[in-house]
Order: structure tokens, then C-alpha cells, then sequence
């Protein structure tokens, strides 16, 4: 490392010591003695110093502890005298002083943008997946407006996840984009964590929960930590416009982490032999902006498939989340406004056309702006290896191949579709035939492996609309009785799912017709699909074998499996038990289900959920307790709907035992659970759940369900 960083880091970390003191002196008297020093909506109090040494900070005086212990460790550094290692050790130290900051700050009252672990859980499918490929770290801002939104337009492209931080000569990408219209939210993968180089912390600290919530790892355990973040998270940090003597310490402090910097500007280049013996760069530069992006990719071994959509408008996973408002909206189709459908039909290869594409009816510019029109999209595949059971499948992924188009709205599915064109994409020349070149073009890429044919007609005509509906209702019909029909039982294979394993490497998925897996993304179905789609990815048949235990649905093949998949850690599982051999859960479980001592039962909530539960817990402290893939005897992570599933925690009792949830997750399956009731024969159950307008506290509940003579007191406690 270079004597010029060296000792750049090192005035960097001393102005960040000096700043950290003068926030805790200044918020001191504004803090109550007794208020908890801490980030709002995580488990973790201050992550990274959590993670690296298992402690928690609980007041201003442990605050004050923290800053005079690492003064003085760090009391004798001279620039002529540390190596690479204790530079990086500085660069920790840096990093844990500006979240002491930030915290301190927040918990006086001041705005700052954190990042809250139920974020972290929601993006976990999409980053296992690849839907987010990596993650960028942007300090400082670009020479002009038009260079910041290609390089972002750029990322979005790639699937890459922008969190913006800090400011160059007092400018910042954020203000950079705002001025250019630029819609900044997590859905469309840019984050926005603050003006000031502190807030580069923020984004450092979300990525080593992962490590945490994925990994299965504890606090204190800093080297496992740094090496989950350097081997799995595929972060990098994009430095703009230059640096200060605190950028450098702070940048070093994500070097540290695992994390490469990559400069646009010239700078002495660091790098470090990885364990294969390839040069991996720690710290180097590129001076044209066009090729920024692929050098941050290309240093971070970040792989990204992105399949070219012939269409005239950007085209990625990252601009899903764009809204097209009412103003912008240059034509739309369905919701409120007219009648829309869409459906997949298998054929026979020899009755589709491949690469037909026709709309019948009204074309985008014969209609007046900001008009609606009927639609009518209709897909014909065909394939050697296609079957009926994988039209709804392919049919529910409508949604996101559309929306990824920028200026595409899509909302709903099957005969409950709204979808919007907005000005600027007309104006770039999009058409109504392009919704049917992105099907297309999708569908013959992800799932080339079971379509070999695709034919699609796009009806802008009411009367052509009115003549399909009646053939799609009847086709929807007809699924929705072949799956409702499928049982544990009358299946001899289950599917895997170790998607999850890239963050949580022990962790294994069984997915049944009656136990979705716990992300809540993927079904049965989808399981037998995507096998037949990539016979060596993720997700596996998995013979049943001999019945073990059926009553908390155990089987020898799934046993045998679980132990290899598990890297031999899980010897036993059961599909159906809260208690005995429980499923693993990863982090990225829609919601958790806990006992509740005196009850005979247990509560279910979900990460939206940020109050505090009656098990005396919140979501994210609850998932502290149950992630990493562990076995956790009396807690669960799930899908939300096998909550509605006859096989729902079967062994302990299922939905008779359900005493507290969320109330929107209540009145969103009421109708789902009330018949469940019935099939119990325990009609009106679902108003003696209790939810949050009604207790959150134990001693509340147990008052409440004895009120509503709760069948779960008469069953005896669960453990």
C-alpha cells in the first residue's frame, strides 16, 4: 500500500475520531440516560460492531467507552510504521466510529436513512436469484446531470443495486438524478443513504447482516463475518469525482470488508494474491466513463446475464418498480378503464408459428393520448417438454418481463390485468407489438429449455376480447381444480430449493403440493418446472421414499436428501411439525411462527410487521433467533400461504393453535381461513385470533382468548 494512502487513512480516521466525539458531546444532554443507543428496525443495535466484536452499545456512556477505546489502541500510529493489515484494522476502526455517529445521531432524532433489516430479508430472493446481481456502493457524485444517469441507467441494466452516499465539491448523485427525473426507490434498485461521507456506513452495515441474518454467524465473530462479506456479498464501491483524507479511511474500511474500490480518477492501484493465485485488485481506477461500469463488474467477478430485448426502451429487472403515473400515461389498458386478459395455451408444436406476432385492433398512434383501449394477450408455446401444469407458471411471469421495460406499467394477472405506456416510451417508439416481442424474447430464454415455440396474438378490440374471455375463464377454471386437487399424498416427488444456499449454506427447501417454500416465491410447480428448465440448478426432485412418521410428515428419501444437501449438518426434517425436527429457515421467509407459553398456541407475523409482538419480540429481533439454517424448535419461518394449507403445522394441531397475527394478514386470508375453520368444524375461529388493535402483550392475549374461549387453551401446551 502506498505511503500516500497510508497516511491519508490515517488523517482520515483522526478527523473521524475527532468528529465522532464532538457528536457524542454535542447529543449527550439530548439523550436520556436510560434511552438505548441504537439504529431504528434492526436486531443488531450497531451491526458492524456487533458483528466484530458481539457487544452492544446501550447508552452515551458506553458510546464514550467505545471512542476512548479505540483512541487509544490506535494512540501510537505513525505512517511509517504500519503495514497493509493495520491499515485495514484503521480503516474498521474508521468504519465503527461512523456508525457510532450515525447512531447517536438517530437516536437524538435526527433524520438518518437506515436501512432496516426487513429490507434486507425482501431483497433475498432477488439477490440469490440474480434478479439483483451486485451491489454499488456510489461515493461522491459525476462531472455533470446526463454522466450520472447513464452510469445508473447502466447498473439497472446489469441488475445492479445503487446506494448513493456522500457529496464531491458539494454536489451528489442524488441531486444529480432528481434534477433529471430520475425515480429513486428500492424497487427501482437506487437507494439514497445521505449527503455526508458517514452515510457511507450505512450501506456497510447492511451488508454484513447479511452475514448475520444468512449466514448463520454470531456477533464477534469479525473474521468469519469479513470473510462471509469478501466470499458472498458482491458489493463494490464506485468512487466519483475524488477524495478527502476521511473517503480514503472510509474506503479502506470497505477494503477491509472485502469490498473493492474503483476510482474514476487516477489513483495508486492496490491489489492482493487471492487463493488460487489470481491478482485481485483492491483499489484501481478508470478514467472513461463508458467503460466504468464493466471495470467495477469485471473487479468484483461479477457475472451478469442480460438477454438483449429488441425493443426501443431501456430493459432490466431494476426498472420493475417504476410507477407510470396518471399524467404520464400516453395509453392504458384494463383495470378501471376497459376489459383485459391474458393467458398461456400449450399446443402442439406443429400448430404454432414460431416468432408470429399480431395485433388486431387499434394501434398505439391511432388512439387520442392518455386513452385507454381493451386487451387481449394470448400466448401459444409449444415444446417438447412443455406440459399443461406449466401455463400458469409461465402466465404469472407476464408481470415481470413487462414491467422490467422502462416506461412499462403492469399490474395483476389473468382476467385482472392494468397495464400503462407512458409518453416517453411512445415517443422512444414503443408499440403495442413490443409487449408481445418481450414475451417472446423472454420466454424462449428462461425457458428454452421446455419451449421450443411461441406464437402471440396481442386484441385491442372489444369484440375480439369478449370472444377469447370466455375460453380463458374456462382454462383458468381448469388449473386452479387440477392444482386444488394435488396433495402431499398423491405425489411420490417433492422438490428442493437451495437457492438460498449461496447465503445460507446449510439451509435446505422441501416444497410439497400442500408447503410452499418459505420465501412464499415458489410452489410445487414451479419446482417440477424448473427442473425440467436447469436439471442441475437449485431445485431438485426429491424421491419420498418410506413413510417415517406421516403424521409430522417424514419420509427416508427426503431424510437422506436433507442430510446431503445440508452438507451433512440436518440428519432429520419434518414437512408438518413445529417442534420435532423442524424445516431450516434462511432469512428470506415471508413470516415466523412462534410459541406463546400459556396460550396452548402460537402467533404468526410477518416481516412487514415492525410493532411489537406478544412473544416479547419484534419481527427482526424473532429472525435473529430462527435464520441462518437452524434447526429452531418452536419457531418457523413460512410462506404466508401455508397458513391456509390443510397440512399447516398438522402435527401440533394446525390452525386451531393459531392465537395472534398481524390484522391485514388476518382480513387478507379471512375468507381462506374462515373455510378452514369450517373443514375443522370450528366455525368462527378467525375472530378469536387476536391481532395488534387487540393486545400485543402475553398477559392481554391470554385474557382475550380465554374471553373468546380460544379451542388452543383446551390442547395443552405445545413444549
Amino acid at each position: 500500500m502506498s505511503k500516500q494512502i497510508i497516511e491519508l487513512a490515517i488523517q482520515g480516521y483522526q478527523e473521524q475520531l475527532n468528529n465522532t466525539k464532538a457528536v457524542v458531546q454535542k447529543t449527550e444532554n439530548k439523550i436520556p440516560a436510560d434511552k438505548k443507543i441504537t439504529f431504528p428496525e434492526t436486531a443488531y443495535n450497531l451491526p458492524l460492531y456487533f458483528a466484530f466484536t458481539g457487544k452492544k452499545i446501550h447508552s452515551i456512556s458506553d458510546a464514550q467507552n467505545l471512542i476512548d477505546e479505540i483512541e487509544k489502541k490506535n494512540s501510537n500510529i505513525i505512517s511509517a510504521d504500519i503495514d497493509l493489515t493495520e491499515t485495514l484494522d484503521l480503516g474498521i476502526d474508521t468504519i465503527i466510529l461512523q456508525e457510532l455517529q450515525l447512531a447517536v445521531e438517530s437516536s437524538a432524532g435526527e433524520q438518518i436513512n437506515f436501512i432496516p433489516d426487513n429490507v434486507l430479508r425482501s431483497l433475498g430472493v432477488q439477490l440469490v436469484s440474480g434478479d439483483i446481481s451486485g451491489i454499488a456502493v456510489i461515493i461522491g457524485a459525476a462531472r455533470d446531470e446526463e454522466t450520472a444517469v447513464e452510469i445508473i441507467r447502466t447498473l439497472q441494466e446489469k441488475n445492479i443495486l445503487s446506494v448513493l452516499a456522500a457529496d464531491y465539491e458539494g454536489k451528489t448523485m442524488f441531486e444529480q438524478l432528481s434534477n433529471q427525473n430520475v425515480e429513486m426507490t428500492l424497487d427501482t434498485y437506487i437507494v439514497h443513504l445521505g449527503n455526508k461521507t458517514e452515510s457511507v456506513v450505512l450501506g456497510l452495515n447492511w451488508a454484513i447482516r447479511a452475514a448475520l441474518t444468512y449466514g448463520g454467524l454470531e456477533g464477534g465473530q469479525k473474521e468469519k463475518c469479513l470473510k462471509y462479506c469478501s466470499d458472498r456479498i458482491p458489493a463494490f464501491a464506485l468512487v466519483l469525482g475524488g477524495v478527502d483524507a476521511k473517503k480514503v479511511a472510509t474506503a479502506v474500511g470497505a477494503i477491509a470488508m472485502g469490498f473493492p474500490i474503483i476510482c474514476n480518477f487516477e489513483v495508486p492501484e492496490i491489489s492482493v494474491k487471492d487463493d488460487h493465485g489470481f491478482e485481485q485488485k483492491l483499489l484501481t481506477f478508470e478514467l472513461n466513463s463508458n467503460k466504468l461500469v464493466e471495470k467495477c463488474l469485471e473487479v468484483r467477478n461479477i457475472k451478469v446475464k442480460v438477454t438483449e430485448v429488441p425493443i426501443p426502451v431501456r430493459y432490466s429487472s431494476a426498472f420493475e418498480g417504476e410507477r407510470v403515473r396518471k399524467e404520464d400515461v400516453a395509453l392504458e389498458f384494463g383495470g378501471k378503464y376497459s376489459k383485459a386478459f391474458e393467458f398461456v395455451e400449450m399446443k402442439n408444436l406443429d400448430e404454432v408459428e414460431n416468432g408470429k406476432i399480431e395485433v388486431i385492433g387499434k394501434k398505439i398512434n391511432e388512439v387520442e393520448e392518455s386513452s385507454a383501449l381493451p386487451l387481449g394477450i394470448v400466448v401459444y408455446v409449444a415444446g417438447r417438454k412443455m406440459q399443461k401444469d406449466f401455463e400458469p407458471i409461465l402466465e404469472i411471469r407476464f408481470h415481470n418481463f413487462l414491467n422490467q421495460a422502462t416506461g412499462i406499467m403492469h399490474i395483476g394477472h389473468r382476467s385482472f390485468v392494468w397495464l400503462r405506456i407512458s409518453k416517453e416510451a411512445k415517443k422512444a417508439g414503443f408499440k403495442i407489438k413490443h409487449l408481445g416481442t418481450i414475451l417472446q424474447t423472454k420466454f424462449l430464454d428462461e425457458f428454452h429449455s421446455i419451449i421450443d415455440k411461441v406464437e402471440i396474438h396481442i386484441y385491442t378490440e372489444l369484440e375480439m376480447i369478449n370472444k377469447f374471455m370466455p375460453t380463458a375463464e374456462k382454462l383458468y377454471h381448469e388449473r386452479d381444480q387440477r392444482m386444488g386437487a394435488m396433495t402431499d399424498e398423491s405425489v411420490d416427488v417433492f422438490y428442493s430449493c437451495t437457492l438460498c444456499q449461496s447465503f445460507a449454506p446449510n439451509h435446505v427447501c422441501i416444497i410439497t403440493p400442500e408447503r410452499l417454500g418459505l420465501c412464499g416465491a415458489y410452489n410445487w410447480l414451479d419446482g417440477k418446472a424448473a427442473f425440467q428448465i436447469s436439471p442441475t440448478g437449485p431445485n431438485q426432485p426429491v424421491e419420498k421414499g418410506e413413510v417415517v412418521n406421516a403424521e409430522i410428515g417424514e419420509w427416508e428419501g427426503v431424510n437422506e436428501f436433507v442430510y446431503k444437501a445440508s452438507n451433512n449438518t440436518l440428519e432429520r426434517f419434518s414437512a408438518y411439525s413445529l417442534i420435532k425436527y423442524p424445516m431450516t429457515s434462511c432469512g428470506c421467509f415471508e413470516c415466523i411462527i412462534a410459541i406463546l407459553p400459556g396460550t396452548g398456541g402460537f402467533m404468526i407475523v410477518d416481516r412487514t410487521f415492525l410493532e411489537m409482538t406478544p412473544c416479547g419480540m419484534t419481527f427482526s429481533t424473532l429472525a435473529g433467533v430462527v435464520g441462518g439454517g437452524q434447526q429452531t424448535p418452536g419457531f418457523l419461518g413460512i410462506g404466508l400461504n401455508y397458513i391456509v394449507s390443510k397440512k399447516f403445522v398438522s402435527a401440533e394441531g394446525g390452525l386451531k393453535r393459531l392465537v395472534w397475527m398481524p390484522s391485514y394478514v388476518k382480513e387478507r386470508f379471512r375468507e381462506k381461513l374462515d373455510k378452514r375453520a369450517d373443514e375443522l368444524v370450528v366455525p368462527g375461529l378467525v375472530d378469536k385470533i387476536a391481532d395488534e388493535t387487540i393486545c400485543s402483550d402475553l398477559a392481554g392475549l391470554i385474557e382475550f382468548l380465554a374471553e373468546k374461549d380460544h379451542p388452543a387453551l383446551k390442547m395443552g401446551e405445545l413444549i
